[in-house]
Parts: structure tokens; C-alpha cells; sequence
């Protein structure tokens, strides 16, 4: 796919997101889990897979972790988890979070 004015090719969605920039407010993160008791959920352990920032990991013990810095606000990890009870997640506070280079 070429653009049709000047025949150059778009830039790649990688390159596109990569031009986005994240105002981190520092102690006050967006998205916390609630870890429960008897480990964490499927559909919690699905979002190391899911999340399209790549926000979520397992970490040593094997439990689920979110790292919200680069977070694009896109509310999959809240659909998912809906249900379980296990996501605690709001938008930013005004001034915080993703600032879109492209829209």
C-alpha cells in the first residue's frame, strides 16, 4: 500500500507506536491487581498474551505483574478480568498517561 499523493509507503504500525509517548505518574499507577489467594485467574494469566503494550508478565514466582508505564489505555486487560474481580483499573489522572503522536 503506497500513499497516492507523493507514492511513498506508510510508516509500520511498529514505527507508529513507537513515535507514542507515556507521562508516567509516579505512585499512582493506573492498573493494580488483586492477587488471589489460590493463584491468579486464566483470563489473568491470558493478558501476558493479550495486551497489545505488552504490559503484563510472569514474574519469578509465576504470578502475573503489570507494569502500567506504556499502557495504551485500551481497556482489554478491564474486559477480560471483568469478572474476576482480580484488576483494579481507571484512566489517569489528567496530564498522565499515553499521549498519541498519530491521533
Amino acid at each position: 500500500m503506497t500513499d497516492k499523493m507523493n507514492g511513498t509507503k506508510p510508516p509500520k504500525m511498529e514505527e507508529r507506536l513507537y513515535q507514542n509517548r507515556y507521562m508516567v505518574d509516579e505512585g499512582r499507577p493506573h492498573v493494580r491487581i488483586e492477587h488471589q489467594r489460590g493463584g491468579d485467574s486464566p483470563e489473568l494469566r491470558a493478558l501476558v498474551n493479550i495486551c497489545p503494550a505488552g504490559c503484563y508478565r510472569l514474574n519469578e514466582e509465576g504470578r502475573v505483574e503489570v507494569a502500567p508505564d506504556g499502557c495504551m489505555e485500551c481497556g482489554t486487560c478491564r474486559i477480560v478480568c471483568q469478572a474476576t474481580g482480580e484488576l483494579e483499573w481507571s484512566y489517569p489522572r489528567g496530564g498522565y498517561g499515553i499521549l498519541f503522536k498519530f491521533g
